[in-house]
């Protein structure tokens, strides 16, 4: 039987009779005020210590930023609704940034002596908030289900697997679905980044666990607002329970101004836009480019948007984005510590903002590229 987040619980039991337990308050802090249920109240907690937020720029509307574990916009809880939805989750928690997401929420929910699994390949804001842990860290070769199922020591308390849903450097999915039936085997809970799968793929684009029908199974979501959505910010996505431990214990989310609600704003009208016909038109360009690039000789092995060149040596790589960039393309290379030495490479991202015509353009730049630097 799989292990379950009941232990989150006791936890909560814990705070609440220490009287350290918190709920966020719904309300609108404007200038010196805070609105409260039709109550207008002085703020005494405004991190506006010059008095500066009145002053309005010609092209920025008033931005008013404070803890939500001071005052919470009514904005985000609708937006967290949405999320939730969303992600198949009782909950969601808006952080400022897709990084201190991973940092709270992993912190927040791996406790002492726990174990965590994590893929070598993962991001830096999962690595660092490992490391922030009191857990036992555990590494295992990328994608490397016999590795990682060698790793898990049966005989501690929990057991935490922690894997992106798409990789960011190389564009590859997960095994979702053998990680799932390790994690229901050996009593493990899942944690997934899902920054670069979410509003991109699956069911309408609920992301990599969705693709492969195991959205159900995973423990956690952590995932990113400035990418598929293109507006700022990340958000966890899980229980009701572990959502309620965050907003009490989550250091990242509590000892820091929370996004400006415009901000928020902006983020749920591109939730609810047509995301299906933009997501449509990504990846009928992405499998345009793959081809073309396949046609030139360039192995493609990924298969999300993320497409990466690999070229090895460092300083051939350099040479290759400032040729892409004297035929006006702008591709960053990717060198070390990023990703490993001599493994160097152009990482492409796709969009679906690009036409026919300017993609057969980077193709064609490309097909010339790849004889001029010898890469076949």
């Amino acid at each position: 039987m799989k292990n379950n987040l009941k232990f989150i619980d006791d936890i909560i039991t814990k705070i609440k009779h220490d009287d350290t337990h918190r709920k966020l308050k719904s309300g609108h802090a404007i200038g010196k005020y805070i609105h409260i249920n039709k109550q207008k109240l002085l703020n005494l907690c405004s991190n506006d210590y010059l008095g500066i937020a009145n002053i309005k720029s010609e092209t920025i509307e008033q931005i008013e930023c404070c803890s939500r574990s001071i005052i919470s916009d009514p904005v985000f809880g609708i937006l967290e609704s949405e999320l939730a939805h969303h992600k198949m989750q009782e909950n969601s928690l808006i952080y400022p940034t897709g990084y201190m997401a991973n940092l709270g929420a992993i912190q927040t929910i791996v406790q002492h002596d726990d174990v965590i699994l994590s893929d070598e390949f993962n991001h830096a804001s999962i690595i660092d908030a490992c490391k922030l842990t009191h857990g036992k860290i555990f590494v295992y070769k990328h994608n490397n289900i016999e590795d990682l199922e060698s790793k898990i020591r049966l005989k501690q308390k929990r057991i935490f697997i922690i894997t992106e849903g798409i990789f960011s450097m190389d564009g590859d999915f997960a095994n979702l679905k053998q990680i799932v039936e390790i994690a229901e085997k050996k009593n493990a809970l899942i944690i997934m980044d899902d920054a670069h799968g979410d509003f991109v793929v699956g069911q309408d684009g609920k992301g990599s666990a969705s693709r492969l029908h195991v959205e159900k199974k995973i423990d956690l979501y952590i995932s990113s607002l400035s990418k598929g959505l293109g507006s700022f910010g990340g958000y966890i996505a899980s229980k009701n329970n572990v959502i309620e431990l965050c907003v009490n214990r989550s250091r990242s989310f509590i000892y820091t101004s929370a996004l400006p609600s415009k901000l928020i704003n902006l983020a749920l009208t591109r939730y609810k836009a047509n995301r299906e016909y933009y997501r449509k038109r990504l990846w009928r360009n992405v499998n345009k480019l793959k081809n073309g690039l396949k046609k030139s000789g360039y192995k493609i092995n990924s298969e999300s948007q993320i497409i990466p060149i690999i070229i090895g040596d460092e300083k051939m790589t350099m040479e290759f984005s400032k040729y892409l960039l004297n035929n006006n393309i702008y591709a960053v290379p990717i060198r070390y510590p990023t990703v490993a030495k001599n493994n160097a490479r152009i990482r492409i991202s796709m969009t679906s903002s690009f036409s026919d015509k300017e993609i057969e353009n980077i193709i064609n730049i490309f097909d010339s590229g790849i004889s001029k630097f010898k890469l076949n």
